[in-house]
């Protein structure tokens, strides 16, 4: 299981020596959580993922070369063709696309299938007012007819609280492809401010 740690701002070099999988960049200016910081020195196991929302992809392919990303995360409406046009960067550029889904009560996994040939992971996460960052859980059970073979990271207002329920998830079928955790608000002393503590305890309960 990998980690991903997202909402990178005030200590993203105190959370990169906790050795994650993943650190989370957003560079979606209405976040309390935006990132426009210098360029990070980060150890290079460590991907950098960078978050945009209904961005022009003209100002994607400008952040991935300045901050050199190794991956991005699309958390807003964008289309199957506009992954396509994204993908077709990736001759020129090594990155992954994550394309995020947001979920609520209910979710029609049938969305999934033009998105298969064009992004490299899914995302799921709890639909609320803000793309991410919320601070709820959904119902992980709606996962249980996943149609893809995709891995998936499993997001939503994850936190020390939901150890227990994670444990039992990964024994469930639902899990089979889901690939990483990626935590944010449950794990802040303030948007983009890490609480370093509960995320090593975290790691360490999930032995991750």
């Amino acid at each position: 299981m990998k980690l991903k740690i997202c909402g990178m701002k005030d200590n993203p070099e105190e959370v990169a020596q906790l050795q994650p999988d993943y650190l989370g960049f957003i560079f979606w200016e209405p976040s309390s959580r935006y990132f426009d910081g210098a360029v990070l020195q980060i150890a290079s196991a460590i991907e950098k993922i960078g978050v945009f929302v209904d961005a022009d992809l003209s100002s994607v392919l400008e952040h991935i070369k300045k901050y050199n990303l190794q991956g991005v995360q699309l958390h807003g409406k964008e289309t199957p063709e506009y992954c396509k046009k994204l993908n077709k960067l990736k001759q020129k550029l090594d990155f992954k696309i994550i394309k995020v889904f947001s979920v609520k009560e209910k979710f029609d996994l049938s969305v999934l299938k033009e998105y298969e040939e064009v992004c490299d992971y899914f995302l799921f996460d709890t639909k609320g007012k803000l793309p991410g960052g919320n601070g709820f859980t959904f119902d992980w059970s709606l996962l249980k007819d996943y149609p893809s073979s995709k891995p998936y990271f499993l997001s939503g207002g994850i936190g020390l609280e939901n150890v227990e329920e994670i444990k039992e998830f990964m024994r469930s079928p639902e899990s089979n492809y889901c690939y990483a955790l990626d935590v944010n608000s449950k794990f802040e002393e303030k948007p983009g401010l890490k609480n370093i503590e509960k995320l090593k305890e975290f790691k360490s309960l999930l032995s991750i």
